[in-house]
């Protein structure tokens, strides 16, 4: 998939490990990035000119609404620049890039895809090659509409067996992810296929595609199918394709996985890849449940939070903020009475934003405390004070571990 898109950006037939200069189809950046693109393109390249107004976007997401007099300056720049381009930009209160981009129709199958944010590669959900890259480069696709890269290797990775109910997309990422190591993957492109990935929905697919940089890949991509299209077509105009390798694709390597045992999984500090089972570290006393991020701050995260917080209150000794990850996921949760639920429970529910994920606002840790998270990174010092700990976890997780005030076993509630 990974070639088949970058021969298509690239206008000819490319292979991995070949350097290349491809179009892209879209270029976008955020608070925590766009300003030093800003500054390259004013100061370093002494050139102020957008290739193509319609494939930037700007998402003021990652301190959103303002925590501090210099974010607000930021986002004023932001808005400036915006204004005078005439470039889209999403401002506070839309949401996080990486989902907000999909939800208004901005990724579809096929794109190259680069924005100046390591979780771009969440959009290989939709197949497309999409990468994070520095603000240096960011900057120069957006005056020229061009990016250099090397055609990734690709690791093809099939999930199969039977999900059990309490397994969600972030325990089988995380199981991948402690299994391969934070560099088993490294500039590769990650192809996922299996009965379990058909089954998933576009909610857990998004979340596996989100974290494979947390293995070192240059992008996730999953196959289009019927499901790919049906969410899809409300949103994008025009013809999708169904980007699928081709039956006789040749790969770096093929890695199986059988789910059917599978126990909830726990990314334990200081790294994503020291991966345990919930059986393995379940009772540890916690103080902070982050529900939320651009890896599980959708619909389907909330929905089954809910399922485990309706008529259960959070445990005195914790503080459980839930973020939705877009002002839709918002409307979505208040309408189907999942809101209420959250809250009757005993949940902060904050606006759309990045938030407490990296450690910006809305949920910073103080000196030791330990957080249990959906996010996706838990090195020292991410969500707050060096010494606080971040456990990773699914919804389902981090849901039980409100209700019983320490790091718990979702089965128990299932």
């Amino acid at each position: 998939m990974a070639e088949k898109i970058l021969s298509q950006a690239t206008g000819k037939n490319v292979s991995s490990g070949e350097f290349i200069i491809a179009n892209v189809d879209l270029v976008f950046a955020h608070d925590g990035t766009a300003l030093l693109a800003i500054d390259v393109m004013r100061e370093e390249l002494k050139r102020e000119k957008i290739f193509d107004k319609d494939k930037v976007v700007f998402v003021i997401d990652h301190a959103a609404p303002s925590p501090a007099v210099g974010m607000s300056i930021v986002h004023k720049t932001m808005r400036a620049f915006a204004k005078k381009h005439g470039i889209r930009i999403y401002d506070v209160g839309n949401g996080i890039c990486h989902q907000i981009l999909p939800e208004n129709g901005h990724i579809k199958p096929g794109m190259l895809v680069v924005g100046a944010d390591s979780h771009t590669v969440t959009h290989g959900a939709f197949g497309a090659f999409a990468t994070g890259v520095g603000s240096t480069d960011a900057a120069i696709a957006m005056i020229t509409g061009k990016i250099w890269l090397r055609v990734p290797e690709t690791l093809k990775i099939v999930v199969e067996g039977e999900k059990k109910p309490w397994i969600m997309g972030k325990d089988i990422i995380l199981h991948i992810i402690g299994s391969l190591g934070s560099d088993g993957a490294n500039y590769m492109a990650v192809e996922f296929h299996g009965k379990v990935i058909k089954e998933l929905s576009i909610d857990s697919r998004m979340t596996l595609t989100n974290m494979v940089v947390e293995m070192g890949a240059k992008a996730g991509l999953i196959p289009v199918d019927e499901k790919t299209i049906e969410w899809l077509k409300p949103r994008i105009k025009g013809e999708l394709k169904k980007v699928v390798p081709d039956n006789n694709a040749e790969y770096h390597e093929t890695i199986h996985y059988d789910i059917s045992d599978l126990e909830p999984q726990v990314a334990v500090p200081p790294n994503v890849d020291n991966v345990k089972s919930i059986s393995e570290v379940e009772g540890l006393e916690i103080n902070q449940v982050f529900i939320g991020s651009c890896t599980n701050g959708r619909f389907e995260d909330f929905y089954i939070a809910a399922k485990i917080l309706k008529g259960r209150k959070i445990a005195p000794n914790v503080r459980c903020i839930a973020i939705p990850a877009s002002k839709r996921v918002y409307g979505e949760i208040l309408k189907s009475g999942i809101a209420n639920i959250l809250l009757q429970a005993g949940c902060v529910i904050g606006p759309p934003t990045c938030g407490p994920c990296v450690g910006a606002h809305m949920g910073i840790l103080g000196p030791g405390e330990v957080a249990v998270s959906t996010s996706n990174r838990n090195f020292p010092g991410r969500m707050g004070d060096k010494s606080s700990k971040v456990y990773l976890v699914s919804p389902a997780t981090a849901a039980a571990s409100a209700v019983k005030g320490k790091l718990s076993d979702p089965r128990d509630f299932f």
